[in-house]
């Protein structure tokens, strides 16, 4: 085995990945859940903030060390990070505040099989 092969991944790349992904990041190798990943230190541009992915070196295509500067070039013209809070749904507004809350405000909302029948047989007395 040659010392490259030895040598840790770290520095600026284009990282290319499946799912035709194409990124300019700053790449480590790190060891996450026991397992040997790849961080990628996306830099902030104009269009999205600043993002970090781990991803497994098995899913690249290509990863090819260059400058900073390409690195960031590619980065301005990548896809939106994978995941933001505005990705999700927004939640609910509380119904009540914990000093106006009452039991029933956490009662679970549905009932049971058993509960229904038990009503069933008052409606028949």
């Amino acid at each position: 085995m040659t010392d490259e092969q030895e040598a840790p991944v770290v520095g600026w790349a284009v990282v290319e990945l499946m799912g035709r992904r194409r990124l300019g990041a700053y790449v480590r190798e790190v060891t996450l859940a026991g397992a040997g990943m790849l961080r990628l230190d996306v830099p902030e541009t104009e269009r999205q903030p600043a993002f970090t992915q781990y991803v497994l070196p098995t899913s690249l295509y290509a990863l090819s060390p260059t400058t900073e500067e390409i690195a960031r070039g590619i980065a301005e013209r990548s896809p939106e990070p994978p995941a933001t809070r505005y990705d999700l749904p927004a939640l609910p507004a509380p119904r009540v505040t914990t000093s106006e809350a009452s039991p029933e405000d956490f009662a679970y909302p549905y009932t049971t099989d058993d509960e229904d029948d038990e009503d069933d047989e008052d409606d028949e007395e």
